[in-house]
């Protein structure tokens, strides 16, 4: 694997606490991964490494980087697995260390289901009914997120309760009563994955330096993004060793959202003062035009770590910067544009960004009118599907008979009188059927395929969904392996990969999903002021760095060329892109530049 200097020092790094500050399109995959394979390579215990990253996608590219194979290795019900790392996400490996540890957590047993978002939501409504709150007085969805901040910034829900506010009151007896019935259904959700087992470290000290010891090597993709609970769980494991490496570039932190704590990367020195921090400046994904253009944006930020991104890839093409008067027009634009990009470049690949979901109507009916082939990155779940849902609830019963959300899910699909007599025959299924066997099992008892040929339209659609699903599951012999790693599948999972020499189709997204992907060629639409930065995001100096780091992860994405659209009020950003990077073009002949900020501002 060929390294650059800087990338050679962080992989040679002889051990303690390494911070790689790695700008965007730098090589830090590559450079995590060789230290990875030459920890291995110089005797470290590979079942001795926890390397954690942020998606999936990102743990199979590493895992085919080291080993050569994109399948993680054979599931096991124990852990670590001796000879092999752990190569996952924060949440994979809070369920790992759940499933070791379900005893001293206590109230559940190791066959537990993992509530998704909407089981999660679910169980809150009907808490608030039962309390008799109505939902205009206390929003369910409020309420789903304020516990959801309580386990990831780890809160104390004794000071919540005692705070004499209505409302903290009111989230706290919430919250207690979503915690039983979480413990009445065997179940944890998504945070609990994570704050259950910190707070067992926290608390126990025997189970703390048990891992402490198993492990001896910690490292960490896009620390920017790692919030409390993620930070909390880093720092326990490596309290003895230090042996932590952690990779990640501050001026992609875009999800505070999330509760993401950028200042966690930021204080990397003050938490290891004895820590070794490496820069990676040197860009192998764009032209200089874009990287310089970039780093202007960028560095109008106050609060960040200075680095200065560079390349020798050449200048390549201006940045074209359009002025739409409307969303109709500006995508009616792109789509011709994408045209003539195909006909010289069939196999480009492009992408289309924009800050929220719902500026994708204008692009999608752009594209339909010129019958251009087109996919929504990260949009609708292949297991968020009824019928899809509906067969992992069978299986969800049968590993766990007290699963209610997944035994009224059952009961609600066929009807009661179906519905029970069904569950109750799941439960008589032995545990330790394949899954693909247990499926099977439920298609003939239940008669679900032609339940489906009564009951909808799209019947066949529906079967093809469900034999997919069966294929999928006929790779995996325990049905514990296979139902947690459906619960910890991501929205882009789903997303397969183009053949080789098959004509993509171009990808639109969020510039949040658009994190970590690269283009030859990128369409940031609306760069209005008020949509980027969003309107809710001005009032704060804080909030518009935020949103300035939003527009810096767009640019960089791109290759070849960067699109910057925008329709009447051109945003801030696109002021900070100097003159000399960008040609200016009008679609309908309105205007030769961009306007004098005094003419189009608003007020904030």
């Amino acid at each position: 694997m060929d390294l650059n200097e800087r990338q050679k020092q962080a992989v040679e790094h002889p051990g303690g606490p390494l911070l790689i500050a790695a700008g965007a399109g730098s090589g830090k995959t590559r450079a995590l991964t060789a230290r990875l394979r030459l920890l291995i390579q110089k005797g470290v215990p590979a079942h001795e490494i926890i390397a954690i990253t942020f998606t999936n996608k990102a743990a199979k590219e590493m895992r085919e980087r080291v080993f050569g194979v994109s399948t993680p290795a054979a599931w096991s019900p124990t852990f670590p697995v001796p000879g092999t790392p752990f190569l996952g996400t924060f949440h994979s490996l809070g369920a790992r260390f759940l499933k070791q540890e379900i005893e001293a957590v206590g109230s559940r047993n190791r066959n537990f289901s993992i509530v998704d978002s909407d089981g999660s939501l679910s169980i809150i409504k009907k808490i608030l009914k039962d309390m008799d709150i109505p939902a205009d007085k206390f929003n369910p969805r409020v309420a789903q997120s304020r516990i959801s901040r309580i386990k990831s910034e780890l809160e104390s829900v004794s000071e919540l309760a005692s705070s004499g506010e209505w409302f903290d009151g009111l989230v706290a007896e919430l919250y207690g009563k979503y915690e039983a019935r979480l413990e009445a259904h065997n179940a944890f959700d998504f945070d609990d994955l994570l704050e259950k087992i910190v707070r067992l470290f926290k608390n126990n000290k025997q189970v703390r330096e048990k891992y402490q010891k198993l492990f001896s090597h910690l490292l960490v993709d896009e620390y920017q993004d790692v919030n409390t609970v993620q930070y909390q769980l880093i720092r326990i494991l490596v309290e003895k060793h230090k042996n932590i490496t952690v990779v990640g570039d501050d001026s992609q932190a875009i999800y505070g959202f999330r509760l993401a704590d950028f200042r966690n990367f930021l204080n990397f020195s003050t938490d290891w003062p004895e820590a070794t921090v490496i820069k990676l400046e040197q860009n192998y994904r764009s032209t200089s035009t874009i990287i310089e253009a970039s780093n202007a944006v960028i560095e109008n930020n106050k609060v960040r770590t200075p680095k200065r991104l560079w390349t020798d890839r050449g200048a390549g093409e201006p940045i074209q910067m359009v002025a739409a008067v409307d969303p109709d027009i500006e995508a009616t634009w792109v789509a011709h544009e994408i045209q003539d990009i195909r006909d010289k470049e069939p196999l480009a690949g492009i992408a289309i960004l924009y800050r929220t979901n719902a500026q994708s109507r204008a692009p999608e009916q752009a594209l339909i009118s010129e019958n251009i082939r087109y996919k929504i990155y990260g949009g609708f779940k292949f297991y968020d599907r009824k019928e899809v849902k509906d067969v992992l609830a069978v299986l969800r019963i049968a590993l766990n008979h007290d699963d209610l959300l997944a035994t009224e899910r059952l009961e609600k699909a066929f009807g009661k009188r179906v519905g029970q007599p069904l569950v109750e025959a799941i439960t008589r299924q032995s545990a330790e059927q394949a899954p693909v066997d247990l499926i099977n099992w439920f298609l003939r008892e239940s008669e679900y395929p032609e339940f489906l040929e009564r009951k909808t339209d799209n019947a066949q659609e529906r079967l093809e969904n469900i034999a997919e699903l069966t294929v999928f599951a006929s790779r995996f012999k325990s049905l514990e392996e296979f139902l947690e790693r459906i619960s910890l599948l991501e929205a882009t999972d789903d997303i397969k990969e183009t053949k080789e020499g098959e004509r993509p189709p171009v990808l639109m997204m969020s510039i949040h999903m658009s994190k970590g992907l690269e283009f030859d060629y990128v369409f940031l639409i609306g760069c209005n002021e008020g949509i980027l930065p969003h309107e809710r995001c001005m009032s704060k100096e804080e909030d518009v760095e935020e949103e300035r780091r939003l527009m810096y992860v767009a640019m960089t994405r791109a290759r070849k060329v960067l699109y910057l659209l925008y329709q009447s009020f051109p945003s801030r950003f696109l002021r900070e892109v100097p003159r000399e990077y960008y040609d200016f073009i009008s679609p309908t002949g309105t205007c030769n530049e961009l306007p004098d900020e005094s003419d189009v501002w608003i007020e904030e």
